[in-house]
């Protein structure tokens, strides 16, 4: 594995992670799929498929926070009818990684950035449209399930990037805000810890990585309490704009390194 380790980060570089690890932090308990920042920032500065091993543990260290925060908001029916699916994404997403090198993986990661950038966007038009969405008991919606189940897990095992899928299906399913939050917390959450046998199986997580990770851990801690002060205050129609433009920039700088 090509993971760097503290001392062959600079300042400014560390600096940039920390950052990022706050967004994925304030990402669990705020803004769902806020964190794609986070994922640019970590495969800027990081080799790409490192980075993955090493923004794991810190995403599960936010999900833990996030279960605290709104545990008792979740809807396990919703969770029960993904996990299938997810664990099959999840599986074509282990393969990918065994086959694909740190260039595919990176411009993989800049791809999965633009296409979820995307997906927000149709997200935010089609919920604007909807009046009544379709309902999970449905046969249309036990589809919709299916498909976005395999595509969150695809993108959440190659880039951690399953959050703008499951944001989608969560509020095209008609989840209002807590449920919404206590519903992908706990999904994240066992998701996350559920990948970890696959990403050391791979080389992504290791010794070097976690010392990376215990170091920058302790800056997803005060993002998550900003993002539970937040929750009620924040303008979440500016603040997905401010991530649509930057995750556009990390995803356009992915694919030109």
């Amino acid at each position: 594995m090509n993971t760097m380790t503290l001392w062959h980060i600079s300042g400014w570089e560390f600096a940039a992670l920390a950052a990022a690890a706050l967004l994925v932090g304030f990402s669990k308990t705020a803004v769902s799929g806020a964190n794609t920042i986070s994922l640019a920032v970590f495969a800027a500065v990081l080799p790409a498929r490192a980075s993955t091993g090493v923004l794991l543990p810190l995403l599960i260290a936010g999900d833990v926070l996030a279960v605290l925060t709104y545990r008792r908001h979740a809807h396990w029916p919703t969770l029960l009818r993904l996990f299938p699916a997810v664990a099959a994404g999840v599986v074509v997403g282990t393969v990918f990684l065994i086959w694909a090198d740190d260039e595919v993986v990176r411009v993989s990661i800049g791809a999965t950035l633009l296409l979820m950038t995307a997906v927000t966007l149709w997200r935010r038009r089609a919920v604007d449209k909807e009046d009544a969405p379709d309902a999970v008991t449905t046969r249309a919606g036990r589809i919709k399930a299916r498909s976005y189940g395999v595509l969150g897990g695809f993108t959440t095992m190659v880039a951690n990037a399953g959050g703008p899928v499951m944001s989608m299906y969560l509020l095209s399913a008609g989840f209002r805000k807590l449920g919404f939050l206590g519903t992908s917390a706990f999904f994240f959450l066992i998701v996350n810890v559920a990948k970890v046998p696959f990403s050391a199986g791979l080389g992504l997580i290791d010794g070097q990585s976690l010392l990376l990770d215990a170091a920058l851990v302790v800056f997803v801690v005060p993002g998550a309490v900003i993002g539970k002060w937040a929750v009620r205050r924040i303008n979440q129609r500016l603040f997905e704009q401010i991530v649509i433009v930057a995750t556009v920039v990390g995803a356009v700088q992915l694919l030109l390194r």
